[in-house]
């Protein structure tokens, strides 16, 4: 996949301009309370360096600023991992990309609100920014949430079967993904979008 040091930035950037223009058409056809949120999707892998940059120093300026309360945002942790003919996974990251993917599937899928989810993702995330990824426990700690529910789904099969239902949703986007992060705004590729506009 495409070398990305220059596209976190950019993306984001671009995303809170179309975040802006869609919501602002909304407010001036309807009344405030009758927008819908724009929707968000990331499509990323827990270990790759561009995703982790644009998580921690990018898409966390959703949440500090009001942009969450027109935003619904999602995250899949699935990104260039591929399925290989005896059904195992290579992840472009090596084993623990695989594990971490599984990890923050886990916790995306126990707590729901991505105020939550996000907490951790961006904690593990930034530890691996540091270089510090295999610290990722204390990330529990630092949001805190129980690691026990986690540790259950991702030992119980839960994990896998979230993460098999990402691949094939990763794998059916429609244009396919380039390169990680991948957004999608309104069922649109970020690089789609501003052609239609």
């Amino acid at each position: 996949m495409a070398s990305q040091t220059q596209i976190p930035g950019f993306i984001l950037a671009f995303l809170l301009v179309i975040v802006l223009f869609i919501s602002f058409q909304g407010v001036f056809a309807n009344d405030i309370d009758s927008v819908d949120k724009v929707k968000v999707s990331v499509y990323y892998e827990s270990l790759c360096p561009f995703c982790a940059n644009f998580i921690v120093n990018q898409l966390v300026k959703i949440f500090q600023t009001d942009l969450l309360n027109i935003v619904d945002l999602r995250l899949v942790p699935w990104g260039n991992t591929q399925i290989s003919s005896n059904n195992s996974w290579i992840c472009q990251h090596g084993v623990d990309e695989c594990r971490l993917d599984v990890t923050e599937a886990c916790a995306i899928y126990l707590w729901p609100k991505v105020e939550t989810h996000f907490k951790f993702v961006h904690c593990v995330e930034r530890l691996h920014l540091m270089n510090r990824h295999t610290e990722w426990k204390s990330c529990f700690g630092t949001s805190g949430l129980d690691p026990n529910p986690v540790e259950s789904c991702y030992n119980n099969g839960v994990g896998y079967k979230l993460e098999k239902a990402y691949a094939e949703e990763t794998a059916n986007l429609n244009p396919r993904h380039r390169f990680v992060p991948w957004v999608i705004v309104n069922n649109l590729p970020l690089q789609e979008v501003s052609s239609v506009e």
